[in-house]
C-alpha cells in the first residue's frame, strides 16, 4: 500500500537590476534578477520546501543555511538534487510538482517548457510530473511594481 504526503513551498526575492535571473533553473533574459544568498531561483526553492515539508524533513533554510559561505552563490539545482536524495534516503518517490510563479515581467510562459525539462532532469522524473503556472499580481503590489518574484509550490511524495 502507498502511502502518500503532500508539502507546501512559499518564497520571495527581491529583483534588482545587475542580478542574473535564474527561475526554475535556466536564466532568463531581464534587466532586473533576483537577489539572494544563492543564485536566489525562487522557483527551485520553493520546490524544495515543498518536497521537504511533505517528507517532514524541515526546510531549506535548514539544510543550507544561507549564513554558511559554502552555499553563497551556489547553483540552486545543486540543493533540488540534494532535497531529492534526501527523499529518497528516507524513502520516498516524488508524485508530482505543481507550482505558481507570480512575475509582472518578464514573461514566463515562453520559458516553461524549458523549466519543466530542466527541472525534471534533476530530480530524475518525467517532465509531465512537473506543472508550473505564471500569474502577474495585475500590478498590485510588490510583484506589480517588480520589486520582487514570489512563487507557490504544492508536492505529491509517496512511499510504497
Amino acid at each position: 500500500m502507498k502511502t502518500f504526503r503532500v508539502g507546501f513551498g512559499y518564497d520571495v526575492h527581491q529583483l534588482k537590476e545587475g542580478y542574473p535571473f535564474w527561475l526554475g533553473g535556466i536564466q532568463v533574459p531581464h534587466e532586473k534578477g533576483a537577489v539572494g544568498h544563492s543564485d536566489a531561483d525562487v522557483l527551485i526553492h520553493v520546490i524544495c520546501d515543498a518536497l521537504l515539508g511533505a517528507a517532514n524533513l524541515r526546510d531549506i533554510g535548514y539544510h543550507f543555511p544561507d549564513q554558511d559561505p559554502q552555499y553563497k552563490g551556489i547553483d540552486s539545482k545543486f540543493l533540488l538534487k540534494n532535497v531529492v536524495g534526501l527523499l529518497k534516503e528516507n524513502g520516498f518517490k516524488i508524485g508530482n510538482i505543481d507550482s505558481t510563479v507570480c512575475l509582472q515581467l518578464p514573461k514566463v510562459n515562453p520559458h516553461i517548457p524549458a523549466m519543466q525539462k530542466c527541472l525534471a532532469g534533476v530530480m530524475d522524473i518525467h517532465e509531465s510530473l512537473v506543472s508550473i503556472k505564471a500569474t502577474t499580481t495585475e500590478r498590485l503590489g510588490f510583484v506589480g511594481r517588480q520589486e520582487g518574484v514570489s512563487a507557490y509550490c504544492v508536492a505529491l511524495i509517496y512511499q510504497e
